[in-house]
């Protein structure tokens, strides 16, 4: 009996403490996403008056926007916020978010401003797991390189040569890293194509009371 009180004892014990392992390894999981998604937040909020500088609006951007979900030119893999720019009640621009889902390191998470015209007012990476020193280049805060495609369009240049220079088209790539503005590049000529399929939904005068939703 004694043995036997013994082994039931020393398995209670290991089952406490495999699940007190469990609590933590599941609290810090937790408290890791809610940090990440904060800073991604912190990032948009900051990349926003870097595409859209505040003279162009007068409407409140964060509470004028349409639910956008679309897997296959977003790579969105649920409901985000597109923002709608107003000024004087005619909608001036659009800041679409997107997902690069073939970075080096993983997906990278974008957000490109388009003007109304169908021109990029400017694009900011909001998170990425690139490498440091050679696929990071895409975030602002490393280099310039991400403001190549302000201005651009689906015309300007051409459909084949939205691509890196490697692959026979016009933007730069990073020596050592062709896979992450090949990707970034991708993306954003994606957004492009879905804002011009989309562009009188995007751009429709404020919804009453509720957020549109547009799929």
């Amino acid at each position: 009996m004694k043995l036997a009180d013994a082994v039931g004892r020393n398995s209670l014990v290991l089952g406490l403490v495999a699940l007190a392992v469990t609590l933590a390894l599941a609290g810090t999981q937790l408290l890791t996403r809610e940090q990440i998604a904060a800073q991604r937040r912190a990032a948009e909020a900051r990349a926003y008056n870097e595409i859209l500088p505040p003279a162009r609006y007068d409407n409140v951007l964060l509470d004028d926007f349409r639910l956008v979900d679309d897997r296959d030119l977003l790579g969105l893999q649920q409901p985000r916020k597109a923002l709608v720019a107003r000024l004087g009640g005619a909608a001036q621009a659009v800041i679409v978010p997107a997902t690069a889902p073939d970075g080096y390191g993983g997906a990278i998470e974008l957000i490109v401003g388009i003007n109304a015209d169908g021109t990029v007012a400017g694009v900011r990476v909001v998170a990425h797991k690139e490498t440091p020193g050679l696929g990071d280049k895409i975030d602002a805060r490393k280099s310039r390189w991400i403001d190549a495609f302000a201005g651009r369009s689906l015309a300007d240049p051409a459909p084949a040569q939205w691509a890196v220079q490697k692959d026979g088209g016009v933007f730069d790539q990073f020596t050592g890293a062709t896979i992450t503005p090949r990707a970034v590049t991708a993306a954003v000529k994606r957004t492009l194509q879905y804002f011009e399929a989309n562009r009188e939904a995007l751009l429709a005068p404020a919804a009453t009371g509720s957020e549109a939703r547009h799929e």
